[in-house]
């Protein structure tokens, strides 16, 4: 049975963050806030915490997983970005967006879009899941929380603890979130341009296909 732990969304309660990050050092395959939905997550090398989320979420095994980062700190690790583009990245980070970019070597291939080589980075703008990257010292393996035969993420954390309470090591009950998906930006062309349509501003980037 899957941890439950209460943590306060503005003031996180260290130990209980601690133990958050113990689970997910340890093996772990989480739920956690963020600023747009809860999402699924485990540590960046567990392959087999990757292989549970799929299930769980009856993925195909070669979908692309994001990179959920504290900051831009990780960002010349795993993506390769020109100027311009960093540019835009920083003024739009923390902020309910996946930002999908050319991948460098340093990623691993299940986190990558098999056609593209590319990588979603996510820098939520959420007080609990800041907490825990920070505890952590490492960016999140995940995907939003859309169970089989839900049309949106999950955002009720109680509901998560009744659906899932069996299926995961914790949840993370750190208040309601919206329950919507996050704006998806591809940098193609020299230039971000918009996927799909979620949480967050999108004017100031062009749409898909251009115009």
């Amino acid at each position: 049975m899957a941890q439950y732990l209460a943590i306060h969304p503005r003031n996180p309660q260290a130990r209980l963050v601690r133990a958050a990050a113990d689970i997910v050092a340890r093996g772990g395959v989480i739920v956690y806030p963020t600023d747009s939905s809860y999402a699924l997550g485990c540590a960046l090398e567990n392959k087999e915490g990757r292989d549970r989320i799929c299930r769980l979420r009856d993925l195909d095994p070669k979908h692309p997983f994001t990179l959920v980062c504290r900051d831009l700190s990780d960002l010349a690790i795993y993506a390769q970005v020109e100027n311009s583009a960093y540019r835009i990245l920083r003024a739009h980070t923390p902020g309910p967006y996946t930002f999908v970019l050319p991948a460098t070597r340093e990623v691993p291939r299940r986190l990558l879009d098999p056609k593209r080589r590319t990588i979603g980075l996510r820098v939520p703008d959420h007080v609990v899941t800041q907490a825990l990257l920070a505890q952590l010292g490492a960016p999140l393996m995940s995907v939003s929380l859309i169970l089989p035969g839900d049309e949106k993420p999950l955002g009720d954390p109680r509901e998560i603890r009744e659906r899932l309470e069996h299926a995961v090591d914790a949840v993370i009950d750190g208040g309601p979130c919206p329950g919507d998906t996050t704006s998806v930006v591809v940098w193609e062309d020299r230039e971000f341009r918009v996927h799909r349509v979620g949480m967050g501003e999108t004017a100031m980037f062009a749409p898909h296909g251009g115009g």
